[in-house]
């Protein structure tokens, strides 16, 4: 079978550079460039917001006190699904603060179909500040909708981009557990078709990936 190359966008996102750039974090810009179109969102509630009459305590309240190992908080079974082709070891991406600041990444190009999966941990000082954190992700990939029983509050975004008549779906999906923010990014090609993965196979496994990492967060390490 005739290997092809991969577009600009999806080659850049393979360099090094681009690689450790995007561990400062995933969520920054999307890691494909322009302007997308949202496509989907996820039913369920709306976001957790602290009640203002709540005690000044809860702003110094945390649960979490280091980041989960990120390549080992998604099963191997889902990664052979969602990353087919993949090494289940996953890549941990370099960080500064490995308490505070976790990343793994899968990729492969299987015959003609690509796909990549990040996972990422954050903890902050703070449930407050998770809180914070959370609505300001929220506020840059607007658009998408609440993921029902996804940590303190889930929220998933779909979109789709094209570059030379490529196109590539992606899905992020952001959870906030407590002082920890769990974000997933999950997209995909086909360098045959030229189309992308539907929008319901790049949600759900992106909510899926969520939802062991966010389990994987809950069951390590606690204050």
């Amino acid at each position: 079978m005739q290997s092809l190359p991969l577009p600009l966008t999806l080659t850049a996102r393979l360099s090094p550079v681009v690689v450790l750039a995007a561990a400062g974090w995933a969520l920054s810009s999307g890691p494909l460039a322009p302007a997308p179109k949202t496509e989907h969102t996820a039913d369920g509630r709306t976001a957790a917001t602290q009640s203002p009459t709540a005690p000044s305590t809860s702003a110094a309240s945390r649960t979490y006190a280091a980041a989960p190992a990120p390549c080992g908080s998604v099963t191997t079974k889902t990664i052979t699904a969602l990353v087919p082709g993949a090494k289940t070891a996953g890549k941990e991406i370099p960080s500064t603060d490995t308490k505070a600041r976790r990343t793994c990444s899968w990729n492969a190009l299987k015959g003609f179909d690509y796909r990549w999966l990040d996972v990422s941990f954050e903890l902050t000082a703070s449930d407050e500040a998770a809180r914070k954190s959370y609505k300001e992700r929220l506020a840059d990939k607007s658009g998408g909708g609440a993921v029902p029983g996804l940590g303190d509050a889930g929220y998933s975004v779909v979109n789709l981009t094209t570059e030379d008549k490529q196109q590539t779906r992606e899905g992020v999906v952001i959870a906030q557990v407590s002082n920890a923010l769990v974000v997933v990014t999950y997209n995909g090609s086909d360098f045959e078709s030229k189309k992308a993965p539907s929008t319901d196979v790049i949600n759900k496994g992106a909510i899926k990936a969520a939802k062991e990492a966010v389990a994987a967060l809950e069951g390590g390490q606690k204050v």
